[in-house]
């Protein structure tokens, strides 16, 4: 049961982080009104968030960046903030025109999407989890989702 219990808790985590990305594009699209405009709305939204990681990874042990530092290997996974900007920017741009439900449901839709291809192929060195009619039938309901609620 401890197992169980991790993993409900886990999986509680999960949720709180999905909820906190909705807070944050609410939160980005206001600094957009507030400040006239969404690239630098999406400028300190990243910069907030570089200063809170950097003291974070400075307080707590484990490798420095300059330990980590790619020396000749894959140069991919260092290009995750660009679509992490990507991101911000149209949710910055979308939250006021679609409202916070229909864009935060979107974009489940378009992680859901993707994550299922990316498993079925084990893409970027995933395990390989075969898209089945059940998590089919799940990306459905995620689709039918949005549809209700942008009714």
């Amino acid at each position: 049961i401890e197992g169980t219990m991790s993993s409900y808790f886990f999986m509680l985590l999960v949720v709180a982080a999905g909820a906190s990305v909705a807070f944050q594009q609410v939160l980005n699209a206001n600094l957009r009104i507030q400040i006239g405009s969404p690239w630098w709305a999406a400028f300190v939204s990243y910069f907030v968030g570089l200063v809170v990681t950097l003291v974070i990874a400075l307080i707590v042990p484990g490798p420095k960046l300059i330990d980590a530092w790619p020396k000749g290997g894959d140069w991919l996974p260092w290009m995750g903030g660009v679509f992490g900007a990507t991101f911000i920017a149209i949710t910055i741009l979308m939250v006021p025109k679609l409202g916070a439900a229909t864009t935060i449901s979107l974009i489940v839709v378009g992680q859901m999407l993707l994550s299922l291809t990316m498993d079925h192929f084990g893409w970027l060195g995933l395990p390989v989890q075969p898209i089945s009619l059940l998590r089919l039938t799940g990306a459905g309901l995620l689709v039918l989702g949005v549809i209700l609620i942008r009714a």
